[in-house]
């Protein structure tokens, strides 16, 4: 560590975000990892907040405007272009497929991957086999869409689009009765206490949920570098495995997929995965265990074999 050049006040290390408060949060953390590793000074860092087109749109699904992109275009943009050196990601957001002048340097160390139930006051609920009959769930995600309407087919799932605070403003507001949100994130925020955490044996977490991804350019050696000293390497290697199944599927933000790799207590790295056709009627499901990613890839083509045409059609692999 001590050969690689480090930012100082003079020269700050400009690390750009999304100006979401849980966005802002997150570059907090990756700052202050980068801080706690070096003993570099706060001011050594500058944090570069900007608006993503993604917080722009909020009244139609992300597959109807332009998928995952639009969370990471602005960021790529500056990336390139110099005027940042590293961008914070909710890895979750991030295309599958990154662009090869960007490079996946660090992920930190992974928070509480599953979601969480918040319900509207006047409903007891704390697991979807709970809710009313006939409740409206509010959900952007494919996958929630679809795990909840297997569980629950008489339930109403209903487009739902914000950052966390709009989401739920909207459920106090009675527009929907109940919507699910990843707990890493309220974590994140503060909020503790909000909503009930679904079991993964249930409700199967998306790929990189509870990741934080930082990008620099892949030519920029000093920090990729500097992103080596911050890096969880049991989180990176879990979280590949799971972006590693998802190409192979070569689906997309409209595909309701499922994946979550997890470490066992023997050291060995398990894959558990699920994917949907888009009521959640059938669905196929596997696990395996991930020495390296082809395992990931392997069982991905296998549950494509497995799977009725309902779930095939809506992958492109």
């Amino acid at each position: 560590m001590a050969s690689i050049p480090l930012p100082t006040p003079d020269r700050p290390l400009r690390l750009g975000t999304r100006a979401s408060p849980l966005a802002m949060a997150q570059a907090n953390m990756a700052a202050a990892a980068l801080i706690a590793a070096y003993g570099i000074a706060p001011e050594a860092i500058e944090i570069v907040p900007m608006t993503a087109t993604g917080d722009k749109i909020q009244d139609r699904a992300l597959a109807e405007v332009g998928g995952k992109a639009l969370w990471t275009r602005e960021l790529d943009a500056a990336l390139d272009g110099g005027r940042i050196d590293i961008a914070v990601h909710s890895l979750k957001d991030v295309e599958t497929l990154r662009d090869p002048r960007f490079a996946l340097g660090a992920m930190l160390e992974r928070a509480d991957p599953r979601d969480r139930l918040v319900v509207r006051d006047g409903i007891a609920a704390a697991a979807i086999a709970d809710l009313p009959h006939g409740a409206r769930l509010g959900t952007s995600s494919p996958r929630r869409a679809a795990q909840v309407r297997r569980l629950r087919p008489d339930l109403e799932t209903t487009l739902l689009r914000g950052n966390v605070a709009t989401r739920l403003g909207k459920l106090a507001a009675g527009e929907v009765d109940a919507t699910l949100l990843a707990a890493a994130g309220l974590e994140r925020l503060g909020m503790h206490a909000v909503g009930t955490v679904q079991p993964a044996e249930i409700l199967l977490p998306a790929a990189s949920q509870g990741a934080i991804g930082i990008e620099c350019r892949a030519d920029d050696a000093v920090t990729r570098g500097l992103l080596r000293g911050v890096d969880h390497e049991p989180t990176h290697r879990a979280v590949a495995a799971e972006r590693a199944f998802l190409a192979a599927l070569g689906g997309d933000c409209r595909s309701p997929v499922a994946a979550y790799a997890r470490w066992l207590a023997d050291g060995t790295l398990r894959l558990d995965a699920e994917i949907y056709s888009e009521d959640g009627a059938d669905h196929a499901i596997g696990e395996t265990l991930v020495p390296d990613p082809a395992a990931a890839e392997a069982l991905a083509r296998r549950l494509l074999v497995e799977a009725p045409e309902s779930v095939r059609r809506l992958f492109a692999a």
